[in-house]
Parts: C-alpha cells; structure tokens; sequence
C-alpha cells in the first residue's frame, strides 16, 4: 500500500533520524494529531535532497580527503620530532582507523540524537583535535590530539551524512553515491595546496591551529541535513513515570548493559552470519584497505625522496583528486542504467583489479612524468571504486540495516588500515627502498579484487542454478483415506511397528 502524502512541506521532511523527544516537543502535549499515519515516506530523489547532497560532499572533502593531505607535513612533522617513518605513519594511520572504527560508537549517537546532531559535533570534535594538535611537544601527543580527537570527530560526521543521504536518495543512489564520492577528491584536489601554502607561511603548527578552524565548517554542512521521515512514537509512558532509583551503581550499571546493547545491535554480527553477500564482501574490503591508502600515504616521500620539489609532489595529489572529480559524476550517471544492475560488483572487483595493478608503474621510477602516468590511472580506477563501494553495499544488505552494516564494515577496516601504514613504514626503514612499498600494495589489493570476484560469480551461479532446478512434486494424499492413530501407551495388545501414523487406502 503506499503511503499516505503529507499535506505540506514540513511534513513532507519529517524526521528521519532525530530523537523520539524532539518529535514529541513538536507534537506538543495531548495525543498525536495523526496516530494512523505512516511511519516513513517516499524518498524525494531530489528537492532539499540535492542540498543534503551538496553537504556531503562538502563533509567528505573535508574528512575522508583529510588523513592522505596531512602527508604534505610528513618531513616537517619527521624532523620535528626525531622520528621514523614507522612512528610519522602512526599520525594518518590511526586517523584512519579511529575515522572507521567509531562507526557503532556513532550509530548509537545517531539512534539518540540524530544525523544533524551527530554530523555537527563531529565537527566541532575535529576542529578541536587539529586545534590542539598544534601545541604537541611530542609525536604521542600527535597520535592523541590529531590521531584519536580529530580522526573520531572525522567519523561523527562522516557516516551519518553517508546515511542520510541513503535515504534522501532511492532511485537515484547510484548518482548521488557517485556524486558524493567526488567530495574525497574534493579535499584531494584543494587541501594539498591549502596544506603547502600553510606550511610556507605559517609552519606546521600555524597550519594545524589553521585547519582545525576550517575542519569547523563540517558543523554548517549538518545543519542543513534535515530528516525526511518520522521516528516511531513512543510505546508506553509508563517507563517515564517510574519511580527513578538511588542506588548509583545500579544506574551505572544499566548504561552499560543499554550501551552493550546498542553496540550489540550496531554491529551487525547476525548480519555477518546470516548474509553470506555481505560476509565476503566485509572480508575483500578488510583485506583490500591494507593496501589501498598506502600509496597515498607514501607517494609524497616517495617523491621528495628523489629530490622533488615539495610543490610538484603535493601536484601529484591535487591531479590525483581532480581525476576524481570529472571522472566520478559520469561514472555515477552510467552505473544509474538499468543494466548495471546486479552487475555492481563485478564493475567494482575489475576497478579494483587495475587499481592495485597501477601501483606498479611507482617501481619505475619516482620522476614527474612516471609519476603522473600513475596518478592518472590510479585516479580514474580509484574514482569507479570510490563510486561503487557504497553501493555495492546498499545492494547486498536492506537500506534497514545499511546503518550497522556499515557500522561492522568500519570496525574491520580500521584494523588493516592501523596496521597498513606502520608497516610500509617499517619496510622503509629497513630497506631505504619506497618500491617495496608499492609492490607489496599490488599484490595486496590484486588479491582481494580477484577473490570478490571469483567469490560473487560463484555465489550468482549458485543461486541461479537453485532457480533452474525444478521443484519437486507434492505428495497427493487421497481423500479417500482411513487414518489410524499410533496407540497410547496404556494399549499394550495394539502395538504398531512403527511410531508413526499409518495411512491406509480403500
């Protein structure tokens, strides 16, 4: 049945993932004005859509494109401190992972306070992190202020806008996906020169306490993401009403059972049992972003390495994001077409396959023409990833259910992407060769192409053999049939040879 239309605007964006008191604080006090009434509406495809739109993208740039521009600062900041490039990596490493792996701690906020809240103090928490960062007096400092603040205020407001934008957008996902995405190159486009005339000017520390402020803007983009459909009401009152207990350890304790709970429930853990899709595509990706970002990471030094000039090598990132953004929207438009569908994943596996293949040309040789030969073809594969990977994901799992399978999906990653950069880095420092770096990055991410897509071929083809084979024919039991009961226990001459129940025909 469709759901009934609301009489104006207002009702029309409803909410979507504010909490259940905001709504009621609408309602005002006495009963509902329409109890009967749906509890979601159609998703627009448009109208304010293309603002919550415009908001993303503009949260992504300055988010997901962050970790991979602060690498303009990776020799300062090694100088800086005395250290490795083990330890240097730790800084965009552990950003990474905490911007990931805040993915149920974030589902739970937006459970309770909603997306726009949620999106908003993620960026406050940023804005303080990189602010902060700028006083460190030791590279621990860093992996606290600028790892761990900034990279959990990046997930507070990355995820929740992916989300909304979810349900903004039904039959034009794969275009706002694809539209969304160009905000990663966005930031990859405009933060490195933002990055690098700081840096000139005002040193790293300036360039910090610089960013952190602009890192504040996050908090105008949330606020224009308004919910598009209502919560549920409320059930009962009678909780409310309930006498509230002073034994303190006993409220202590029931927050941390309902936060377990929520966390529980984010995770998506039966999810990841009961849907195969979706298991293996958790475990490509996991694998996969071992070696995915490291090339960014490493590309800058790698360059610099070979004495080229600072302002060239943060050129190779501002064409590596440009790429991304004419590359991105047609990209979204094609993949909107009705054949493409179902077919997601294979487009998806084959653009991870050359992706991982092009971090070869890095062993050629780290001059600007061998260079840009790469970004070029690492950009126009990284833009189809960068497009597809939401939704490949929206495909496998219910849009209900899209929130904590992203949730589980980010946990997994944060724990190859913690690990993947310190190791490069160690590999560096033992071998003063950044080749080996983008050589083990190959085999990386050719292995978890071509395990997505020899593991999804099969699972097609098993499921369309399940719809090939015929079924089997019912039993037809005639009518004309005379039924006898097993005996009780209490008849001991009638004993059947069996304990099941008979069946003559006359």
């Amino acid at each position: 049945m469709a759901p009934q239309q609301p009489s104006s605007m207002e009702e029309q964006s409803g909410e979507l993932c504010e909490p259940e008191s905001e709504e009621l604080e609408k309602q005002g006090p006495g009963p509902p004005s329409n109890a009967n009434a749906p509890d979601s509406y159609d998703a627009p495809d448009g109208g304010w859509g293309w603002v919550v739109l415009l908001a993303t993208i503009i949260v992504l740039a300055l988010t997901l494109a962050f970790p991979s521009c602060i690498i303009i600062f990776y020799l300062d900041l090694q100088k800086e401190f005395e250290a490795t490039n083990s330890q240097t990596s730790w800084v965009p490493s552990i950003m990474t992972a905490v911007l990931h792996a805040g993915g149920p701690l974030c589902s739970v906020l937006v459970d309770r306070f909603g997306c726009r809240a949620t999106v908003m103090f993620g960026g406050v928490l940023s804005g303080f992190g990189m602010a902060v960062s700028s006083f460190s007096h030791s590279i621990v400092d860093l992996y606290i202020t600028a790892g761990v603040i900034t990279g959990l205020g990046f997930c507070f407001s990355f995820q929740p806008a992916v989300t909304i934008l979810g349900h903004y957008f039904v039959r034009r996902r794969p275009f706002a996906n694809a539209m969304s995405s160009t905000g990663t190159a966005l930031g990859l486009s405009t933060l490195p020169f933002l990055c690098d005339f700081l840096k000139i000017e005002l040193g790293w520390r300036g360039s910090f306490l610089v960013l952190g402020a602009v890192l504040l803007n996050c908090c105008v983009c949330g606020a224009v993401m308004r919910p598009i459909r209502p919560r549920k009401p409320r059930k009962t009152n009678e909780i409310n009403n309930s006498p509230k207990t002073s034994d303190k350890k006993g409220c202590m304790l029931g927050i941390c059972q309902s936060l377990a709970s929520s966390l529980r429930q984010q995770m998506a853990f039966d999810l990841f049992c009961s849907n195969t899709r979706f298991r293996v595509f958790s475990l490509g990706i996991t694998w996969m972003m071992l070696g995915f970002v490291v090339p960014l990471i490493y590309l800058v030094p790698y360059a610099s390495a070979d004495d080229m000039d600072p302002s060239r090598a943060a050129l190779l990132l501002s064409i590596l994001g440009f790429v991304n953004i004419f590359v991105r929207p047609p990209v979204g438009v094609l993949f909107s077409l009705p054949w493409f569908k179902g077919r997601h994943i294979y487009v998806f596996s084959a653009a991870l396959l050359i992706n991982g293949l092009s971090n070869s040309i890095c062993c050629i040789s780290a001059s600007f023409p061998v260079l840009l030969v790469y970004v070029l073809t690492y950009g126009l594969s990284m833009s189809v990833v960068g497009s597809l990977m939401f939704t490949v994901l929206m495909d496998t799992v219910e849009m209900s259910r899209f929130p904590s399978a992203l949730g589980l999906l980010s946990i997994m990653e944060s724990v190859t992407l913690l690990i993947g950069p310190p190791l490069a880095g160690f590999l560096v420092d033992r071998t003063q060769l950044y080749t080996y770096v983008f050589m083990a990055c190959t085999i990386i991410v050719v292995l978890s192409a071509l395990f997505l897509m020899f593991t999804f071929y099969w699972l097609d083809s098993r499921d369309a053999a399940k719809k090939d084979s015929p079924a089997k024919p019912a039993i037809n039991i005639s009518t004309d049939c005379q039924y006898s009961s097993v005996p009780i226990d209490g008849d001991k001459t009638n004993k059947p040879s069996s304990e099941t129940e008979n069946t003559t025909c006359v």
